[in-house]
């Protein structure tokens, strides 16, 4: 179902940040949170037990990807050389710090415009890579002003960037620079904000050199990507979020000139754009409607905005995956 397609009646989907159209501008009087009362499973249980598993997993992750002795995969590393895994401490920390802080942002401003949410559904991942799928918030009430939408869009997005910037700085510091030619295997993508922070942190690096990032370099690298996949401009992304608010109906548009930007970088770069392509046509590329779309933003909010979209051009990477 294309999501711009909805009705009122229709019913809130897992992982969306759902929108009526109609007048209102007190929330409090169309929900309250008796009305979305959740199970003691549903509303901690669950979200514990997803969280404690993305420990395990990301974890598990960071220490085999430090591992430098003979093994045959992530899983003979575990049974193997279990007592290892401390040493994937400092890429899990900082990866679940860097997520879970974008989470409460989206949380947080969910609760202050009286949006009933979940909290955080982690997603444990295989640690082939980085051991985990993300996060979601579940949201069970519409979001009906644009105020709120352009909040809660953007403050998970521009919180989690925070701590990734920061997380970098302290990353690189710990990070070797080597010959070129010692490195091979997987190369990660620089977007423009980390070739500037490098410099800042580590120097000018000569054109036979490179960088191979400590573990807590790595989960900061990870989470730009996140924030640069979220600001795109697509359908519910929370880049969707923040268009619609600034601009209306004018987000389909860009959707519509941004979706073949990323099938033509999956030709020249990097293959999984594909997917992302893909995954906006099913999630559609326009944004559905909200009530109270002519209500302005303030000038503070369009400033943020625009700072949302700066964040996303030096945090993407075209090709962000390579290998050597």
């Amino acid at each position: 179902m294309n999501l711009d397609q909805r009705n009122d009646d229709q019913p809130i989907h897992s992982g969306e940040l759902p929108v009526v159209a109609g007048p209102s501008e007190d929330l409090s009087a169309l929900y309250t949170d008796e009305e979305f009362e959740e199970s003691p499973f549903s509303k901690w249980i669950l979200p514990i037990s997803l969280f404690v598993a993305t420990i395990f997993t990301t974890l598990w992750a960071g220490a085999y990807q430090v591992y430098n002795g003979p093994t045959h995969g992530p899983v003979n590393f575990l049974l193997e050389h279990p007592e290892t895994l401390w040493r994937g401490i400092p890429f899990a920390a900082t990866l679940l710090i860097i997520l879970v802080t974008h989470e409460c942002g989206h949380y947080v401003l969910s609760r202050i415009h009286g949006v009933p949410a979940s909290l955080p559904l982690f997603i444990p991942g295989p640690p082939y890579f980085i051991g985990t799928f993300g996060a979601i918030i579940r949201l069970r009430g519409p979001i009906v002003n644009r105020r709120a939408l352009f909040d809660i869009g953007v403050s998970g997005p521009l919180a989690g960037f925070i701590a990734a910037v920061v997380a970098l700085v302290i990353g690189l510091n710990m990070s070797t620079v080597v010959d070129r030619t010692a490195t091979h295997g997987l190369q990660l993508g620089e977007p423009l904000l980390l070739q500037f922070i490098s410099w800042l942190v580590v120097g000018s690096v000569p054109p036979q050199a490179d960088i191979v990032l400590h573990p807590i370099g790595f989960a900061a690298w990870f989470g730009l990507f996140v924030t640069s996949l979220n600001l795109i401009p697509i359908g519910q992304l929370d880049g969707g979020h923040v268009a619609y608010a600034l601009w209306g109906s004018r987000q389909r548009t860009i959707a519509f000139t941004i979706v073949p930007v990323l099938i033509a970088l999956g030709f020249v770069g990097w293959p999984g754009w594909w997917l992302w392509a893909f995954m906006a046509g099913l999630w559609g590329f326009g944004h559905p409607p909200v009530r109270d779309l002519h209500v302005p933003l303030g000038r503070e909010r369009i400033v943020v905005g625009w700072i949302a979209f700066a964040v996303f051009v030096l945090t993407f990477a075209p090709v962000p995956f390579s290998f050597h």
